[in-house]
């Protein structure tokens, strides 16, 4: 990216575990409020990057441990976040499971599958691949 266009870049390494996700929204949050960012695109955002961690904590390496890399980039024009969560965990695409139907009651629909599904929604792009044996998951929000 043209570093002119950056007006603010950081990265976090945490432990890949749940009570760890305190420390990972506190990182994304302070970003993006130092940014400006409107409350709703923020929740959309914090929620967004809990989904995906939670993810990341809970499967990358289950039973083990492992760790995760997030990165967030703000850019001035076009005033956009880009989250990346990087992990070494087995090789999973969010993005490749089908959306579930969200037209079915709770109970009629099948387990899994709803965070990435807001994920989708609340993120203007949300990529995924599989490079030197990591996961990259990039998630891109116009502020």
């Amino acid at each position: 990216m043209n570093e002119e266009r950056v007006f603010s870049r950081s990265e976090i390494e945490i432990e890949a575990a749940v009570d760890r996700l305190p420390e990972v929204l506190e990182f994304v949050e302070s970003r993006l409020e130092e940014a400006g960012c409107a409350m709703k695109t923020q929740m959309q955002i914090t929620v967004s990057a809990e989904e995906i961690f939670v993810n990341i904590a809970s499967y990358a390496y289950a039973p083990e441990s492992g760790r995760a890399r997030i990165s967030l980039e703000i850019s001035r024009e076009p005033k956009q976040a880009t989250i990346i969560f990087t992990d070494s965990g087995r090789p999973f695409d969010p993005t490749a499971r089908e959306d579930p139907d969200v037209t079915l009651q709770a109970e009629n629909r099948e387990i899994g599958g709803l965070g990435i599904f807001m994920t989708k929604k609340f993120m203007d792009d949300v990529r995924y691949e599989y490079r030197d044996g990591q996961n990259v998951l990039t998630l891109k929000k116009t502020l």
